[in-house]
């Protein structure tokens, strides 16, 4: 836990330095030291300021998600009400009659200072609504968890601990600009003015956020945090505010190596939404596994390790089948299109899966066993123990011999047939450029963003750095997809084998790469296609562009 609220601090803090946060700057500085003629509580509002700003900001952050899922409302509507706040304090700072409408609905509770002292504590608030930082490992955790509903203690401590790291530098300007208005003389002796001229920023900064006109600022400015951010990432803290295993399921998982272990009782499948490739497609019992070797497979089916991982549970359940073992490939969706049922039963039908599928849209058997990574596997022998646990993938011939030896252990005598052969492409190159994810709450890489919801417009850069990829034309952002709008365009600097894009909607996608131009049609539920694929490892720009109304979810590479 101590070490989770450090991450929280620097997490908190890396953001609270970044060029994202340039556009609020002004803001703080000036409305800071902007108090009312005369106000008590002067001294106090650069801190209720920051105050107001961290604590709107990491609630709506982590319960933002939660509440809208369960309103008839707009996913922006916690935005833009935040920019109408905006602004009428903007107004009630600029003119006193407009402050002292603000301020009668609060009269029975004696006089608030809608724009003055306590007025900061209102005005961090509706920044805090629309404040949007560079989104880092610890920000995406944090909201990772409110969109999928696992808030508890850690999480909550991980968000509050990041709330402080970001206000410290946020504190230090509004200071600042407290500081300066008592200090200068033309600030104390032209209040009205000042407090006329904050008015002015206020407003400017809520037309500048309605139109998007702070990514300009934003882009220019090279994000001098991304190292930091990903040393944060490679520390794999964040990671552990899933759901925790059983210590010996734990034990099992960070043993390196195929053999039999001790893992535990093996957990039921518990809040299966819907059942197929069984009969009748009812679900399957303790009966029907009882005596039997099961393999427990948590896939989704638009995640490229699970479909290469997929081809190998194939050919055991083929083989193996009728000497006693049962796959069960426990599908737990990572993206809001995977809960379709369609989509999920479309997808395994591509991947060829015949195996039992069980559809874990609430994550209730994940959380059983505690799992935390696509794919994973839990192989359970015939007295109903958990013996061996893969994550990942790769060394699929020592996970064979284990089944074989739990089979052969079942059923004294059997008589297995030679082990299978599918070739492993597990990819091998340490310097492979990692997934890129494309929404909002989870895009890092982005070589001109940030990204926040709504639409955007892009201009492609001169250059892409390498992992990284840039957006040109217009772009919808979603929390988990780009939109294609007009003019779309993407550019990858990549070092892989293949490139695959998983993308959803009915249109085109063009991609050029070395000299060659190959034009791919999407239609229906997102899938993934290769967009560069064979001739081994290679490195350079890949430039993609779209037809208006594609969805493109994530880059992925092998």
């Amino acid at each position: 836990m101590v070490t989770l609220v450090l991450i929280g601090l620097v997490g908190g803090f890396v953001t609270g330095i970044s060029p994202c946060v340039l556009p609020v700057l002004p803001v703080v500085f000036l409305t800071a030291g902007a108090a009312a003629p005369g106000e008590a509580g002067s001294k106090r509002r650069p801190y209720l300021v920051v105050a107001g700003l961290s604590v709107s900001f990491s609630v709506f952050t982590l319960l933002g998600t939660l509440v809208l899922s369960a309103l008839p409302l707009p996913s922006d509507t916690i935005r833009w009400a935040g920019l109408v706040v905006l602004t009428a304090l903007g107004v009630a700072m600029m003119f006193p009659r407009i402050q002292d409408l603000l301020e009668r609905p609060f009269s029975w509770v004696g006089r608030r200072q809608v724009s003055g002292g306590h007025g900061g504590f209102v005005l961090g608030l509706a920044l805090g609504a629309v404040y949007v930082p560079c989104a880092g490992p610890v920000l995406a955790a944090i909201t990772v968890a409110g969109a999928t509903h696992r808030i508890g203690v850690q999480t909550v401590a991980l968000t509050l601990a990041f709330a402080v790291g970001t206000a410290a530098p946020l504190l230090f300007f509004a200071l600042a600009g407290r500081g300066v208005a008592e200090r200068v003389r033309a600030f104390r002796e032209r209040q009205r003015s000042v407090r006329f001229a904050a008015g002015l920023v206020v407003i400017g900064l809520a037309v500048a956020l309605t139109f998007n006109v702070t990514d300009v600022l934003q882009r220019a400015i090279p994000d001098y945090t991304a190292k930091i951010n990903q040393a944060l990432d490679d520390s794999g803290t964040v990671q552990g505010l899933g759901p925790q295993q059983s210590a010996a399921l734990q034990a099992c998982a960070n043993t390196p190596g195929a053999q039999l272990l001790d893992c535990g009782k093996a957990p039921g499948f518990s809040g299966i939404q819907q059942w197929f490739n069984t009969p009748g497609d009812k679900p399957l019992t303790q009966a029907d596994l009882k005596g039997k070797v099961v393999l427990v497979d948590f896939w989704a089916y638009s995640c490229i390790n699970c479909q290469r991982a997929i081809a190998h549970t194939n050919a055991w359940y083929q083989e193996y089948q009728k000497n006693g073992l049962v796959v069960v490939g426990v599908h737990t969706p990572e993206y809001a299109f995977e809960h379709v049922p369609a989509n999920v039963e479309s997808g395994a039908a591509r991947l060829h899966i015949a195996y039992p599928v069980a559809l874990d849209n609430g994550y209730s058997t994940w959380d059983a066993f505690g799992n935390n990574s696509w794919p994973a596997s839990y192989l359970i022998d015939a007295t109903g123990e958990v013996r061996h646990v893969s994550i990942g993938e790769g060394d699929y011939g020592g996970d064979e011999s284990l089944i074989r030896q739990l089979l052969t252990a079942a059923h004294p005598g059997v008589a297995l047939a030679k082990a299978t052969d599918v070739p492993d492409r597990t990819p091998t190159d340490p310097n492979e450029t990692p997934e890129l994810y494309l929404g909002a709450d989870r895009a890092l890489g982005v070589a001109n963003g940030p990204l926040r919801s709504g639409t955007q417009s892009f201009e492609l850069p001169g250059s892409v750095p390498a992992d990284e990829f840039a957006l040109g034309g217009t772009w919808s952002v979603g929390s988990q997809a780009l939109t294609s709008g007009g003019r779309a365009a993407m550019e990858l600097n990549f070092s892989a084998d293949d490139v695959y894009l998983d993308v959803g909607g009915t249109g085109t996608v063009t991609a050029a790469f070395e000299g060659r131009t190959t034009t791919f049609k999407v239609s229906g539920a997102p899938n993934i296609y290769t967009v560069v694929g064979g001739g081994g490892v290679r490195s350079g720009t890949l430039k993609l562009t779209f037809s208006p109304g594609l969805s493109a979810y994530s880059f992925t590479f092998g």
